[in-house]
């Protein structure tokens, strides 16, 4: 593992539609031990919800998010990566400003 990665998986639930990203990001934290992190909104609704912890715990709450988020509205995906690179991490994780 790359020493300065933070070792903690990021699991990511997008939907189309905010109300079913905003039920998927609920389930989420209340299915496992996860921080959320952020959520993105983009173009024709699409929401992905970003949630960090460790691995198990981030495949629980996917796996929790996607059913809840699948039962309410539009699932598109739902995925892990065990150890995202800093670099990634960076890019992932930062602020970006709004567009007016």
């Amino acid at each position: 593992m790359d020493p300065a990665s933070t070792g903690r998986s990021l699991g990511l639930v997008e939907t189309r539609g905010f109300v079913a990203a905003v039920e998927a990001a609920d389930a989420m934290t209340k299915a496992a031990r996860v921080t959320l992190t952020r959520y993105e909104v983009t173009r024709e609704a699409l929401v992905t919800v970003l949630v960090r912890g460790e691995l198990a715990d981030v495949e629980a709450a996917v796996a929790a998010g996607s059913a809840a988020a699948a039962a309410l509205g539009e699932l598109l995906r739902g995925h892990v990566i065990p150890r995202p690179v800093p670099e990634l991490e960076d890019i992932m994780l930062m602020r970006r400003p709004l567009v007016p």
